[in-house]
């Protein structure tokens, strides 16, 4: 039998599920990695994605959302901000985040449209006064670039 270690799901509600897992895959923002018992230290946030997890006793899917996991050789710990069993998902549920998503692409998009960059410098700058090794320090005058 495989070695095991100790798994904790945790929203800000409730501890979701805890108890000895012998692997779990994680969807990673840069991809998805799987833990056994003996996992290197690592810490990684969260996308949307499926939890798939092996218990001793059990398997178990689960959808989380936004999140931390914190890994190590005995442990996993995930933090998610939303966490749901995907057999408890209907056709209204899934709606519900479809909905969800939707209007957080639409704020996406609101915000993104008040944006405005500004340039902090107007005009053209001559050459770099300073060559290349040379220290500048706060109470030095060196002359970095002159605006015209």
């Amino acid at each position: 039998m495989a070695g095991t270690f100790q798994f904790e799901l945790v929203t800000p509600e409730r501890l979701l599920l805890a108890g000895e897992a012998e692997q779990v895959v994680v969807p990673g923002v840069e991809g998805d990695f799987a833990v056994l018992s003996g996992h290197a230290p690592v810490i990684s946030t969260l996308r949307a994605g499926i939890l798939e997890i092996t218990m001793t006793d059990a398997k178990r899917r689960v959808f989380v959302k936004k999140g931390i996991a914190e890994a190590d050789s005995e442990r996993l710990t995930i933090l998610a901000q939303t966490a749901i069993d995907v057999d408890e998902f209907d056709s209204q549920r899934i709606a519900d985040e479809l909905k969800a998503a939707e209007a957080v692409l639409i704020n996406a998009e609101t915000e993104l449209g008040y944006t405005r960059v500004v340039s902090p410098i107007d005009g053209r700058t001559s050459r770099r006064l300073v060559d290349l090794g040379n220290l500048v320090g706060a109470e030095d005058k060196t002359l970095l670039t002159t605006v015209v």
